[in-house]
């Protein structure tokens, strides 16, 4: 049953008098479910695109056989793929349109600033600068960091992200050529309903026409990589064993059930002075999830799987980066607040002040 079904279902049972009312002019309210209702089948035509490429990339069938259980996709998503379906699409508004230009200049830019800081001479040299960038979303950093000159590898776990990182970076018509509708489903806290039907067009900037754009004035595109793998699994094997020049962390360190972990595995794949730069809140992912035991996860679980968490205060992950071979540079400061996937026109307004920071590395 979906959003506008249960809602009309439920302002029908409204006394007759009162839903009468509010059918009508200046409310309209029914009418409003139908306009909600073509917003969702715009955001529907993204996640056609998206499902049609991630097909194609897995070598699935288009229209399997469905009496085929190895074959058939149909009606197998839980409902929480699809609230992480949902969740990628509106991600859109942050990372590929114009609007949600305000977000990332609070947590992209200043990764860019601390690159150039420490790498522009060396890059200007000619020499290739490798970054890393886990929790890599929908590729808006990687895209950028390679837009700087460097070369980037994003890391994520996710395929609902990986799959939507995909269509963006490799198979948009154009700039500005794709609607979406951010913030249908929002029915609270609206000033108006226009407000409620925005519409956005993405991406903002079309990576192949960007490269493209930078190839034809001389300037020097990043390679360009992703790796869909466990953080933590992939980046502690030997052959990431000091690989990368700089590690960027953006609304990503808070997304480990063990931060030791992340630490261990940062260091592992950093080269001896290589630096971490680090721009996001502490909203731990796992603060209220069940705390798992050795007996509940097996001893073979590992990354995301492993048992146990903790959270910390941003001092205490200060002072656990400098315990675990870091030396800090630059201390938070001059916080810049920022919403995540924020309507600036909402009645309620969910802002988080970042915390940035960037750590060198100590050779052993």
């Amino acid at each position: 049953m979906n959003t506008t079904h249960r809602r009309r279902q439920a302002f029908y049972a409204l006394p007759s008098a009162h839903w009468q009312m509010l059918s009508e002019p200046p409310f309209s309210i029914l009418d409003n479910f139908n306009k909600v209702d073509d917003a969702i089948d715009v955001n529907a035509e993204i996640a056609d695109a998206i499902l049609a490429i991630g097909l194609q990339s897995f070598d699935l069938p288009t229209n399997p056989d469905k009496n085929n259980p190895k074959e058939n996709w149909h009606d197998t998503a839980t409902s929480s793929d699809v609230n992480k379906a949902h969740s990628t699409i509106r991600q859109f508004y942050r990372d590929w349109s114009l609007e949600g230009r305000t977000e990332r200049e609070v947590c992209y830019d200043p990764v860019i600033q601390d690159l150039h800081n420490e790498f522009q001479a060396r890059r200007d040299g000619g020499e290739e600068i490798r970054i890393l960038v886990p929790g890599a979303g929908l590729g808006r950093l990687v895209f950028e960091v390679c837009m700087a000159g460097y070369d980037a590898e994003g890391n994520e776990i996710s395929y609902h992200q990986l799959l939507a990182s995909n269509w963006v970076l490799n198979h948009t018509e154009g700039t500005a050529k794709h609607a979406l509708h951010p913030f249908a489903l929002h029915f609270s806290n609206l000033q108006s309903r226009a407000q409620q039907l925005q519409k956005i067009m993405i991406p903002d900037v079309h990576p192949a026409l960007a490269m493209q754009q930078m190839a034809n004035s001389g300037r020097r595109f990043g390679t360009m990589s992703m790796s869909a793998a466990d953080f933590t699994v992939l980046y502690t094997q030997a052959n990431n064993q000091q690989a990368f020049d700089a590690v960027t962390t953006v609304f990503f360190i808070d997304t480990a059930p063990n931060l030791i972990r992340y630490i261990e595995t940062i260091r592992h794949c950093l080269k001896p002075n290589g630096l971490w730069i680090n721009v996001g809140p502490l909203l731990w992912h796992f603060e209220n999830g069940h705390s798992r035991n050795e007996s509940e996860v097996g001893h073979e679980e590992s990354g995301i799987g492993e048992a146990g968490n903790v959270e910390l205060s941003e001092d205490e992950v200060l002072s656990l980066v400098e315990r675990m071979g870091f030396r800090l540079e630059r201390r938070p400061e001059d916080r810049r607040a920022c919403g995540y996937i924020q309507d600036p026109a909402s009645l309620l307004q969910n802002l988080y002040q970042p915390s940035h920071w960037v750590a060198r590395k100590i050779p052993v």
